[in-house]
């Protein structure tokens, strides 16, 4: 039997939404609302594989839109049984995923200060949400949550911890559910209980993040205080000097605003390229001899292969190491270079496994003499949120 869950993700201009099946996975309709506060606001949606568009009103917001979705969502006539919100930043509060109610909506709304750009969205399709389904149990499922295990080693800043206690500067790690999902699938993979399943796993995407999780438990991820520390991203410059946003400032003339605009939109692969932030542009134009993409393209691997190869300290016992996020899961490009630097601690890629794991399909792709397991699993991030508000119904 069915067990139907709207899923809703509020980002700052746009809102994805899906029908979730909680207990398959299964999507009969997913979509996005984009371009909100723009003249050109509009929806796109996909139910039971056909594809449909149409504009928003000029300058329509998040209410407009999460308004225009309920009306999608009641013509299919599924009857949801909760709805799950994806809530980027649940600070140390949240350990797990929380029943709506006054108390979490205020803190949802507090740790905005932590993620400007993504709470305050959040906070605001909860609220209009509750609107269009008052009787349904809403959910908030947090990408902090996850990382809540990691011990005080891997999460304090060698800050004076005043600043830990007063204000909670810490790293606090992204993508917790897609980590999430990954590990359950590996353990599935190998037939092994979750708790004792150890991965290393790269969700690589415009935003990318790794994550250690030994015997089922994170130890230690890249993303830190805010979504831009470890690893170099799509947009996003990952770690850097500290001293290097003062010295922008005084340099260029720039605000503080203007600096943290360069670091999180004008950087990544797209600053070292100097073409684009798209993968698949930049693996076309560096096959065809364009330097600054080939460059990035080193660097993205080089500093990726650095984090997985710190990360065996803190998964000794380690099972496998997974790729997934776009990236992760279409360039076998990026997956080979990366794993390349690992060739004298005997890993071995099979080029034909590793082709074959594209566009969807996963798998392993190591070849049978290798000395650690390399798998491609596609993440199923709404899965995992439809799942844990399913428990709530």
């Amino acid at each position: 039997m069915k067990k139907e869950v709207v899923v809703l993700n509020c980002g700052s201009s746009s809102v994805k939404f899906a029908i979730i099946d909680a207990n398959t996975g299964e999507a009969g309709l997913s979509g996005l609302a984009e371009s909100l506060g723009n003249l050109d606001a509009s929806i796109t949606y996909k139910l039971n594989g056909n594809k449909t568009s149409f504009s928003l009103s000029a300058n329509a917001g998040h209410t407009e839109a999460l308004n225009a979705i309920s009306t999608i969502i009641e013509d299919t006539g599924v009857k949801p049984v909760a709805v799950g919100h994806r809530v980027v930043h649940g600070g140390e509060k949240f350990k797990q995923a929380a029943l709506v109610n006054n108390e979490v909506l205020a803190a949802v709304k507090d740790y905005a200060s932590m993620a400007p750009l993504h709470n305050l969205a959040n906070a605001k399709g909860v609220v209009t949400a509750q609107k269009a389904y008052p009787h349904l149990p809403h959910v908030c499922v947090f990408d902090t949550s996850f990382f809540q295990t990691m011990p005080q080693k891997a999460f304090i800043y060698a800050l004076p911890m005043d600043l830990y206690r007063d204000h909670g500067i810490r790293r606090y790690g992204f993508h917790g559910t897609s980590h999430k999902f990954i590990l359950d699938s590996t353990a599935s993979l190998l037939n092994k209980p979750v708790e004792e399943t150890s991965v290393i796993s790269a969700h690589l995407g415009n935003g990318c993040s790794v994550a250690a999780i030994e015997k089922g438990q994170a130890v230690d991820t890249s993303m830190g205080f805010i979504p831009l520390e470890g690893l170099v991203m799509g947009t996003r410059c990952g770690d850097l000097d500290p001293s290097l946003p003062g010295t922008l400032q005084k340099k260029l003339g720039k605000t503080a605003d203007e600096i943290s605009d360069l670091l999180n939109k004008e950087s990544g692969l797209l600053g070292i390229s100097e073409l684009s932030n798209d993968c698949r542009t930049l693996e076309e134009e560096a096959e065809k001899g364009h330097e600054g993409a080939k460059l990035a393209i080193e660097i993205f691997c080089y500093r990726l292969a650095k984090y997985i190869a710190g990360y065996l300290i803190a998964v000794p016992s380690l099972d496998a190491i997974v790729f997934t996020g776009g990236i992760g899961e279409n360039s076998s490009l990026i997956r080979e270079t990366t794993m390349g630097y690992f060739a004298h601690m005997g890993v071995t890629i099979d080029q034909q496994k590793n082709l074959d794991a594209r566009f969807g399909k996963g798998g392993e792709i190591t070849a049978s003499s290798s000395q650690k397991t390399v798998f491609v699993v596609p993440t199923n991030e709404e899965w995992v949120i439809a799942a844990e508000a399913a428990t709530f119904a």
